[in-house]
Formats: C-alpha cells, sequence, structure tokens
C-alpha cells in the first residue's frame, strides 16, 4: 500500500510535530543605522520602520531589540565627514567607535558586530581607495586593518568585512592577532553579489557611488561556482562565519555554502528584498507578515545558521507569542 503523506497535514498539532525548519529569534542580527550629530530619528522613506539614529536616541531602539530577545546588532556608521579615503571609519571618536563603546557599556549583553567597509564614509561611494576610477585592492587593505583596529579598541565583539576585497579576511586576522586581539571572530561577506537589491540601503546610508558601479570587486550575479572559491579562501584565511548576500536570489548558494563547509552560513536579507515585501503589503497584494515568515523560512531552510535582517523585530514579536 502506498504511504498516504497528507496524513501529516491534517492538523497543525501533527504538521507542527513534523515540522523539518524551525526559526528562532536568536537566528537573528539587527542592523542598525548610527548617524552623527544629536536628536536624530529618521525613518528611512524607501524601508518603512528603519530608522537613522543619532546616539543620545538610540536607546529607544535597543531597549526593543533587548527586550524581544534579539542577540546581536550590526552597526552601519553615517559620519558627518566623508573623504578619499574614509578616514573617519579608523578615526577612534568616530560614529561606529563611539556607538560599540556606548552598547556595550549600557547593554553589555548584546553582541556587537561591526561592518568593515568604506562605502559610507567616501566621498565618492566606492568600497576603498580609488586609482584610475577603480578600487585599489591593496591600497585598500592598509586602511581595512586601521579601520578594524579603531573597532577593536573600541570594544567590538565580531567584525565583518563587506567590501569583497582580496585577502582582506587574511590582512584582518593578522592586524587583530598582532594586536591583542585574538579573541575577536571574523564573519567574511564571503560572497557578496553585486546586486539591485541593495538599493534601499544606500538611501540608508548615503553610500551610492558617484560614478559607475561596483562589479569589479562584488561578485557576478551569474556565477555559481566561483562563491564556492570565495568561500574557501574566506575559511583558509580565518573566517569562523561565512555569509551570502543577498539572500532571497541566491538560496542555491546559501545551500551550496552549506553543503561544501563545516562553518556557520549566515544570510543578509537585504534592504530590497525588506522594501518590496513592504510596498506590496502596503498596498494589500500580500499579506505581508506571512509572506515575511515565510521568506525568513525559506533563507533558514536553505541552510543559513544566521539570519542578517532588518524584519528581525518583527519576525521575533510573531515567534514570541
Amino acid at each position: 500500500m502506498s504511504t498516504r503523506l497528507r496524513d501529516n497535514r491534517k492538523n497543525e498539532e501533527i504538521r507542527a510535530k513534523v515540522r523539518e525548519t524551525h526559526l528562532q529569534v536568536t537566528d537573528f542580527i539587527y542592523p542598525l543605522f548610527i548617524e552623527e550629530g544629536n536628536n536624530i530619528k529618521k525613518e528611512i522613506v524607501s524601508m518603512p520602520g528603519i530608522f537613522r539614529y543619532s546616539l543620545d536616541k538610540i536607546n529607544e531602539e535597543l531597549d526593543e531589540v533587548v527586550e524581544l530577545g534579539i542577540k546581536s546588532v550590526i552597526l552601519f556608521g553615517i559620519p558627518l565627514h566623508k573623504d578619499a579615503e574614509g578616514s573617519e571609519s579608523w578615526n577612534d571618536e568616530g560614529i561606529v567607535q563611539k556607538a560599540i563603546r556606548y552598547i556595550k557599556k549600557e547593554y553589555p549583553n548584546l553582541q556587537v558586530i561591526a561592518d568593515v567597509c568604506f562605502c559610507e564614509y567616501t566621498d565618492h561611494g566606492h568600497c576603498g581607495v580609488l586609482c584610475n576610477h577603480d578600487v585599489d585592492n591593496d591600497l585598500t587593505l592598509v586602511n581595512l586593518k586601521k579601520q578594524v583596529l579603531a573597532q577593536a579598541k573600541a570594544g567590538v565583539d565580531m567584525v565583518a568585512p563587506s567590501g569583497m576585497m582580496d585577502f582582506a579576511v587574511r590582512e584582518i586576522r593578522a592586524e587583530l592577532d598582532q594586536n591583542g586581539f585574538q579573541h575577536i571572530p571574523i564573519m567574511g561577506y564571503s560572497v557578496k553579489y553585486c546586486s539591485a537589491y541593495y538599493g534601499p540601503f544606500r538611501d540608508a546610508a548615503d553610500s551610492a557611488p558617484s560614478f559607475g558601479d561596483r562589479r569589479t570587486y562584488q561578485m557576478d550575479p551569474a556565477n555559481r561556482n566561483e562563491a564556492i572559491k570565495e568561500a574557501q579562501a574566506d575559511v583558509d584565511e580565518g573566517a569562523v562565519i561565512l555569509m551570502v548576500k543577498p539572500a532571497l536570489s541566491y538560496l542555491d548558494i546559501i545551500r551550496d555554502l552549506k553543503n561544501n563547509f563545516d562553518l556557520p552560513i549566515a544570510a543578509y536579507n537585504v534592504s530590497g528584498e525588506y522594501a518590496m515585501i513592504k510596498a506590496a503589503g502596503k498596498n494589500g497584494w500580500i499579506d505581508e507578515q506571512k509572506v515575511m515568515m515565510e521568506t525568513l523560512l525559506s533563507i533558514k531552510r536553505a541552510g543559513a545558521d544566521i539570519i542578517i535582517t532588518y524584519f528581525a523585530k518583527e519576525a521575533a514579536r510573531i515567534l514570541r507569542q
């Protein structure tokens, strides 16, 4: 007799018992945009419900994050001063360094991760030092080490280099180790595609490139096998978490990394993915909450152990019900 597979779907009790994939609040990392200045709480138009905060206003957001049981945040800074190299990113009194010190003092049990890049800090919006209208890989590595050392001195728990520079993890690991920060782990933006899904983030972080695009350093969306090579390079150089970004259009890549590497896999549910669900929900075209949860579940089912998502607070409220 053939098995009747529908028997395991006939009510919620049995469905819950045989469910293969489970979302948990502890899966989430919540991105925070910290703007230099005072009395700032500015909603990002293309990302409804997400705000840029000055440090004196961030408590209301962090109090809610902690109350919901979210254990980790990743910081993006919006400085007042920008220049060609993004030197404010390694200023000991820069906005992210001040935010790290403040959060670790006021919320000591919250894991603070720092994005390590330059697009928010450069006056041209690219992710490093320019040479002949392109980002020079090795000159950028010099400045990456300065940035990560400033973050380490401020007390960061983890760093996450996002610029897709060759040898970035190797150089950062060496810089941290040589300065007594062997305990700070690296989450690599190991497989980061040159994606149109980043559009709203560039509004959020004032990081749109002033010319061209990032195809010479971020990955071609057409490439799959290359993702394994990029991830392997980060493993060899000392990353302890591998990330795929974006998430939803790259679920196959998340699964490939899960199948090939014995390390935690993170996925970044990026701003464009968030904005599309918000826009469709606002117009009544979809059930926003159900699509949100299905999207996050699909990322987890594909193999992500960690999900960086702007939906973290909303999803946490549902999971706690």
